[in-house]
C-alpha cells in the first residue's frame, strides 16, 4: 500500500506541479559547479539539500510554521539563518547561487525579498527562483500573495539587477485543471463532510462511482492534452532562472 501511495505522489501524472518542480531543481543543480556557495531561502525541511550536496549549502527561513504545514510534515531541517528573507545576516556577495521554491506569496514584501537576493549574490551569480501564478490558501496565515506573472518576473529582476532571464511555466491549462480534478475528490470525501447522515449515505454512494473517472480519467486525460495549450496562460507556476549583472 505505501508502495502504491509513494508511486502515485511521485507520479508525473498525478502530481504533476511538485514532480515537475523536483526534476526542475535537480537538473539546476547538477549544472551548478562543485564546492559553489548556495543558500536556499524558505528552505522548511530542505527537501533539496541532498541536490546539492557538492556544494556548499545553508538554508534560511523564518520557522513559523508548524510541522504539518512543512512538506513531508517532519518539520524544520537544520536552518543556517533564522530571520526576514529581506533581512539576511550575511555581507554582499556572499552566494554564488540562491534557491527559492514556493516561497514569495509567503512573503509580505516580496519586491524587497528579490532586492536583497541582488544583494547577497556574488555577480554572475544565479538565482533560481520559483512561485505560483495562482493558488489556493495555504500556510495561513502567512500567505499573502495569490501569485507572480511573467511580466512581475521580468519588471522587478531586471530593476533588481539580473539579466539572462528565463521564466519557464509548470504545465499549462490541462494538467492545472486535472490536478483540480483530483482535489474535488479530496474536499468531498462524504465521512468528512458536515452534512446530514442521508445525504451523506446519497453522496457516498455517487461519490465511490465518480471517483474514478476524477482521480484517474481527467488527469491522465489531461496529461496528455496539455500539449495543446501553446500559451500556458493558466500554468500552475513558473520555474526562473536569472543571473545578476557583473559589476
Amino acid at each position: 500500500m505505501k508502495s502504491i501511495k509513494y508511486r502515485f505522489v511521485n507520479s508525473k501524472i498525478f502530481n504533476f506541479n511538485l514532480v515537475e518542480r523536483d526534476i526542475w531543481v535537480a537538473k539546476q543543480a547538477s549544472l551548478v559547479p562543485e564546492n559553489s556557495s548556495v543558500i536556499d531561502i524558505g528552505a522548511g525541511s530542505c527537501p533539496y539539500r541532498h541536490y546539492f550536496s557538492h556544494c556548499e549549502y545553508k538554508t534560511q527561513d523564518f520557522t513559523c510554521l508548524t510541522p504539518e504545514q512543512l512538506r513531508g510534515k517532519t518539520g524544520y531541517d537544520k536552518i543556517d539563518y533564522i530571520c526576514d528573507a529581506t533581512n539576511i545576516p550575511v555581507t554582499d556577495a556572499s552566494f554564488d547561487v540562491i534557491l527559492c521554491t514556493e516561497v514569495l506569496e509567503h512573503v509580505p514584501e516580496p519586491i524587497k525579498v528579490i532586492y536583497e537576493f541582488s544583494r547577497i549574490l556574488n555577480p554572475e551569480g544565479k538565482l533560481l527562483l520559483t512561485a505560483p501564478l495562482g493558488s489556493g490558501i495555504h500556510q495561513e496565515p502567512y500567505h499573502f500573495y495569490g501569485g507572480y506573472t511573467p511580466y512581475w518576473y521580468q519588471k522587478f529582476l531586471t530593476e533588481a539587477g539580473f539579466s539572462a532571464i528565463s521564466i519557464e511555466p509548470n504545465g499549462g491549462f490541462f494538467k492545472h485543471y486535472g490536478q483540480e480534478s483530483i482535489r474535488f475528490v479530496q474536499m468531498t470525501i462524504p465521512w468528512k463532510l458536515n452534512i446530514n447522515f442521508l445525504v451523506c449515505v446519497m453522496w457516498a454512494l455517487i461519490w465511490l462511482i465518480i471517483l474514478p473517472f476524477f482521480v484517474f480519467v481527467v488527469p491522465i486525460v489531461c496529461h496528455f492534452l496539455d500539449i495543446i495549450d501553446q500559451d500556458k496562460k493558466f500554468t500552475i507556476g513558473y520555474h526562473v532562472i536569472a543571473i545578476k549583472k557583473g559589476t
